[in-house]
């Protein structure tokens, strides 16, 4: 247990920024999840406006350092090579 008012302050943010966080690498994972759905519906038109909506979310992940940029340019690269692969 933190022991002076620091470590207490600091275990409290703690707290609150991995909360906030969860929800931010959750909220990009959803919107990678509607692309791939998309994807696998075969609806191309829907699944590049999806993809954009999910790229601006991993970015925004990205840019707070909750993942690392190449992990993010990594989903983004794919996601966007398996639409393409779509139209072949």
């Amino acid at each position: 247990m933190a022991n002076s008012a620091q470590a207490r302050k600091r275990a409290r943010q703690s707290v609150a920024r991995n909360s906030h966080n969860a929800s931010m690498r959750s909220m990009m994972r959803t919107a990678i999840k509607r692309v791939r759905q998309a994807i696998e519906a075969g609806d191309q038109a829907a699944a590049n406006e999806v993809f954009r909506k999910a790229a601006s979310a991993i970015d925004r992940v990205a840019d707070k350092n909750i993942i690392h940029k190449n992990k993010a340019a990594r989903h983004k690269s794919r996601l966007a090579a398996a639409i393409k692969a779509m139209a072949a």
